[in-house]
């Protein structure tokens, strides 16, 4: 917390993910500090959590995120900081009692084998609630302030359901293996009643004005996940090794629930996809030359198979424009493209080509599994297809019977 004794112009900074630390204005509120926040670069809005959130490897002129963000509010006038014998501001940072607690449930979820998207919401949310409740012990911390936080995000922060019971599901995590706590004593805590809800989906022709009118180097994205059904941070996470050719078809590795599957690989796009890999051929050439050209490897390989972060089939297939620089050791490195740039990319193609629906990468994916429908195919490929764990969830898509010619007949049209 960075606060001011003479006013109420408080600002938390914590943890959000291994990517983003989060920025929220708990008290007082002044223009000045939304301005602070908005100068660093790469700040990301999250509107579902009503937070800011900033990269924590973004380097400007040397400085990382945090140091922006420090000067930036320093600069505003309504905060003291004191400063180190560089003449740098010194960076506040709270005291976490339950620390310990969190780099625990860490290691269990790991030890578990859970995916890492899963180890990323599962910390989040339980970051939040002990920050709320958890400041002075956790001792006393049950079934009460369960529901008392999950109140908050349905009433305050209006979350679906999903959400909501995934924050759930990762507060019993830490209650019952954490905490050590009786599950029975946690059976009546809140659950979110998830509601039936019709998946927005383009029409074939909207697809093709969509694709149209996005940017060039982003247009090979969209028609990948329209062209396999994939999920977006399925496409943006693909290395070179993962697209095969021969056997058409391309391997996505740790999707949702940490499952590999296989999915189609569109002929339509193999030129285009071959030209995407000599770029990254080139790309990864010059940072060789540079000095750099590693990536992270997947789990213990790295260890396994020694130089193979530089070889070309590890590269990511979609690589960020731009290094990013450890300020610390000052090694630099290329991370994948960052979803939100294809998200925005995708909202102002639909804008553009004047689509009137609430839609989204994931539209692509809907529209993938029920075309696939329309033409024909049966539920079960759909549904090996798009990774569902149960064909119910595939169901959603059966809402082809109802259109085309071949859909129900209203009795009004017989008449």
């Amino acid at each position: 917390m960075i606060n001011n004794n003479t006013s109420n112009y408080d600002i938390l900074i914590s943890d959000f993910d291994e990517h983003y630390f989060k920025v929220d204005f708990p008290g007082q509120f002044d223009k000045k500090m939304l301005d602070a926040v908005r100068a660093v670069p790469g700040r990301i809005w999250n509107s579902e959590l009503k937070i800011w959130m900033l990269p924590l490897e973004f380097v400007e002129n040397g400085k990382s995120s945090t140091t922006a963000l420090l000067e930036n509010l320093y600069a505003t006038g309504l905060y003291n900081f004191s400063k180190d014998e560089s003449g740098n501001t010194k960076k506040v940072l709270p005291h976490v009692p339950y620390q310990k607690s969190i780099s625990k449930m860490k290691d269990m979820l790991q030890v578990r084998h859970y995916s890492k998207r899963t180890i990323e919401c599962y910390l989040r949310w339980v970051k939040e609630f002990l920050e709320k409740y958890g400041r002075n012990g956790t001792d006393g911390l049950g079934q009460k302030q369960i529901n008392e936080f999950l109140t908050t995000l349905a009433v305050k922060y209006k979350v679906s359901p999903s959400t909501q019971n995934q924050a759930l599901a990762g507060l019993l995590f830490y209650f019952r293996f954490v905490k050590g706590k009786n599950p029975i004593e946690l059976e009546s805590v809140i659950r979110a009643k998830k509601k039936p809800r019709i998946p927005v989906v383009f029409s074939r022709a909207e697809v093709r004005r969509v694709i149209e009118y996005m940017p060039v180097e982003k247009r090979l994205c969209a028609e990948m996940i329209y062209g396999t059904g994939m999920r977006l941070n399925e496409l943006i996470e693909l290395r070179i090794l993962d697209v095969d050719f021969d056997r058409s078809e391309i391997i996505i590795r740790h999707g949702k629930g940490d499952k590999d599957r296989r999915v189609m690989l569109p002929q339509s796009l193999i030129p285009k996809i071959k030209s995407q890999i000599e770029n990254v051929k080139k790309l990864h050439e010059k940072d060789l030359a540079d000095g750099w050209g590693a990536v992270p490897l997947p789990g213990a390989l790295a260890g396994k198979y020694p130089g193979a972060e530089k070889d070309l089939k590890w590269q990511w297939l979609f690589p960020q424009k731009n290094r990013w620089k450890n300020p610390n050791t000052g090694e630099e490195g290329r991370w994948h493209m960052d979803g939100t740039l294809l998200q925005r990319a995708v909202k102002s193609a639909v804008l553009k080509a004047g689509i009137n629906k609430n839609s989204s990468c994931h539209t692509f994916r809907h529209s993938f599994a029920t075309h696939l429908l329309e033409n024909g195919y049966d539920i079960r490929t759909v549904q090996e297809l798009l990774g569902h764990n149960d064909v119910k969830t595939t169901q959603i898509y059966t809402h082809v019977l109802n259109r085309g010619p071949s859909g129900v007949i209203s009795p009004l049209d017989n008449m």
